[in-house]
């Protein structure tokens, strides 16, 4: 939240030091030391200000943080967010009430003087005097813009605004050598228009328009008389004449400056008389800065584009740089948030966990081809509160998120598709026993990987042999992890790389033969653009959030585009999608699929249940799935999750069914085109064929592999070196 300026009165050392520059300024004036205009001041206070000709020449005015609007795919608004609620606007937007009450309340005589006023310096110096305290200040106009261009470059740095408004010697001769500078620079109605666009009125408002609309839910050119007079009379102090939170000591100053404009001719005395008359009429609008107003959920999204924007060199060469860029905000952000897809995404989990259950669940969609996030939601609301969070769920660590979440099984299509690459057939069978130790050594990328330990698949009626197809659809662990032994591991690492697949917190993925299982934390995003590549024949695009973006004066900026590239042939992209549809037709992701359009997906569940999957895709979307605990403490058995009992949690039972609902509701009235897929051959159905109801014919066999025997036949069995022979025929073999 951006800090509140202080407002209110002077303290008695400040009210001296305030004394003591008036004076001295007035003196060394009156002294004929050298007038501003005529040159040098040749003005020198020991210990807090150089020579007056040192002082740098030229003001630098930093531009005017604004608020910056972010918008979804459609130009609907998802929030608003800032630094500084300002909104920049001419002088014919404003009132013209507005302008004859500022001139009138702060500086009277402005269109009269330079850059100092004389005059006001001897009343001033002269009241002060009489009553030894500060009754009367005698900045003018230009000299306050010039100290709310100081504060507004310190910006919330609380030490930098302290010395932006310290009452000193010094900073009056700065202030007054840039006065004369701005004076004679942008003329009078420049000034004004400045003025009013960088004041600070109160209640988080920065500049009239942000003004008008906190106190009266309108524009600064719609500002009826009293109103520019309250709001101009709030400046002085705007905490001490707050109308929300003091009534009363508002309309008094309201009426102060309703006064003054009568006397100076602003108005007549009985417009002023009437306005006196008129009780505060407000109609607050409470701020609404942040990710945290945004609708449907698209907190998150929000503060990813934020995320964005301070990671990527399109906007600007270092982060220090692109803080600063963010912080002055006036920028329109278009992204690509789908707001069907948005709402079908916060609707769906909403309906399958609740945000008081003991797991959360996060998912997103993105669109294969173009990398473009068409939604991102979770279960847990943005914010503070109990219940509530601000960590993204969907993103890798450093976009927001957490440590990510193991993917199971969903990683295994990853495997499937650089064994493809590598010239296995989809047809390959492997005899895949409930359980097996894993084969050691696994070559790696620069050496080989050496271990004991053993694996097994969900129940121990799954026992091979087993084809790809099968495999796939029956999430066979022990098929998978012969398959990336003998493969070895540097293939299915590349393949991950290649397809954006990588871990969620930043390291590099270990590689041993368990990756084949998802044991290595990712993010739903990355896991649905990585699915993406299936949908877009074997194409992969990096994920992008922003659209474009147009900066405070209506520039289109750059921002940063997807980037594409082959992670795999159009035939394996198209194998993977058969595999894939098996999952979701016959396997374990019937749950999850969807009616009157192809969809393929993938399964998955961590070890230990801390986390379930479901990943999958159609040709125009793919998303991801997550249900499981943040912190990794919770076992996900013997659990109620959005009022649903479970004695374990399945990918197919909670992540599919939110995946369906998300998806069905993303594509409602958008076309359905085909999945490309290839014919596989099922070798469990070839072998039945070929097999006598007697047993007494050996399955089919395959080069470099035992046949099957029938039953009590000794047939060749399934062999590997360096397995038991239990793993051999003999009693049906595997």
């Amino acid at each position: 939240m951006p800090k509140k300026r202080d407002g209110g009165g002077l303290s008695k050392t400040q009210q001296a030091a305030k004394f003591l520059g008036v004076s001295v300024l007035a003196g060394a004036v009156l002294a004929g030391l050298a007038l501003p205009a005529a040159g040098a001041l040749g003005l020198t206070a020991k210990g807090s200000v150089e020579g007056f000709d040192d002082i740098p020449a030229n003001l630098k005015t930093p531009p005017l943080s604004q608020r910056t609007t972010i918008l979804d795919a459609d130009g609907g608004e998802i929030a608003k967010v800032y630094s500084r609620d300002r909104t920049v606007i001419g002088l014919k937007d404003m009132s013209p009430y507005i302008q004859k009450a500022i001139v009138a309340i702060e500086d009277a005589r402005f269109y009269e003087h330079g850059a100092i006023d004389m005059k006001g310096i001897l009343r001033a110096l002269n009241k002060n005097a009489q009553t030894g305290g500060v009754s009367e200040g005698a900045s003018t106009l230009t000299q306050q813009y010039v100290k709310n261009v100081f504060i507004e470059e310190a910006g919330d740095d609380a030490d930098k605004v302290a010395q932006a408004t310290q009452q000193t010697i010094g900073r009056k001769v700065k202030e007054l050598k840039y006065a004369i500078q701005i004076e004679k620079e942008l003329g009078k109605r420049k000034i004004l228009q400045n003025y009013l666009n960088i004041t600070f009125f109160g209640q988080q408002a920065y500049g009239i328009e942000a003004a008008a609309q906190r106190y009266f839910s309108k524009h600064a050119k719609d500002l009826s008389l009293e109103e520019s007079a309250l709001l101009a009379g709030i400046v002085q102090s705007p905490s001490r004449y707050d109308p929300v939170n003091d009534p009363q000591e508002a309309t008094r100053r309201r009426n102060t400056v309703l006064q003054r404009m009568a006397d100076l001719k602003d108005v007549t005395q009985e417009q002023a008389d009437a306005a006196a008359k008129e009780p505060i009429k407000l109609a607050v609008s409470r701020p609404k800065n942040g990710c945290i107003t945004a609708t449907n959920g698209a907190g998150f999204f929000c503060d990813y584009i934020r995320k964005v924007f301070l990671n990527d060199k399109s906007f600007g060469k270092n982060r220090k740089v692109r803080l600063q860029r963010w912080n002055e905000g006036g920028m329109t952000i278009r992204t690509t948030l789908d707001p069907q897809t948005q709402k079908s995404i916060q609707a769906s989990i909403s309906d399958h966990v609740y945000d008081d259950d003991p797991v959360a669940s996060a998912a997103t969609i993105v669109e294969p081809g173009t990398g473009k996030i068409l939604g991102m939601g979770q279960s847990r609301p943005y914010g503070f509160r109990e219940n509530q969070t601000v960590i993204n769920l969907s993103v890798d660590h450093d976009m927001g998120g957490g440590a990510g979440y193991q993917p199971g099984s969903t990683f295994k299509p990853v495997i499937a598709a650089a064994a493809l690459e590598q010239g296995t057939s989809p047809e390959q069978e492997y005899p895949s026993p409930y359980q097996m130790p894993y084969p050691s050594p696994v070559q790696t990328c620069d050496g080989e990987w050496q271990g004991t330990d053993t694996t097994k698949n969900e129940n121990k009626e799954e026992v091979g042999p087993y084809g790809m197809k099968e495999a796939t659809a029956k999430s066979v662990n022990t098929y998978f992890v012969q398959l990336i032994s003998d493969m070895g591991i540097c293939p299915a690492v590349k393949m991950a790389q290649k397809m954006g697949i990588e871990r969620a917190d930043g390291k590099t993925l270990q590689q041993v033969p368990s990756m084949t299982l998802g044991v290595q934390e990712m993010s739903p995003l990355t896991m649905a653009t990585g699915y993406a590549a299936f949908a877009n024949g074997g194409q992969y695009c990096s994920p992008v959030a922003i659209e474009s973006i147009t900066d405070a004066r209506g520039r289109a900026m750059k921002v940063p585009q997807t980037s594409c590239h082959s992670a795999m042939s159009k035939k394996t992209a198209d194998t993977i999608n058969t595999l894939l549809k098996g999952v979701v037709e016959d396997g374990t992701g019937k749950e999850a699929g969807l009616q009157g359009r192809d969809s393929a997906g993938k399964t998955g569940t961590s070890d230990s249940r801390y986390a379930a999957w479901f990943v999958g895709y159609t040709p125009n979307a793919a998303g991801a799935v997550w249900v499981g605990d943040p912190q990794h403490k919770r076992k996900m058995y013997n659990i109620t999750i959005g009022g649903v009992p479970h004695d374990k949690v399945y990918g197919a039972d909670t992540p599919g069914p939110i995946w369906r609902d998300a998806m069905t509701g993303a594509l409602a009235n958008r076309p359905a085109p085909a999945l490309p897929t290839v014919p596989i051959d099922d070798p469990a159905k070839d072998r039945e064929k070929n097999q006598g109801d007697d047993g007494d014919k050996g399955g089919k066999h395959k080069p470099g592999r035992g046949g099957h025997g029938g039953d009590n036949k000794p047939g060749g069995g399934w062999h590997l070196p360096g397995w038991p022979d239990v793993l051999g025929g003999g009693n049906g073999g595997w």
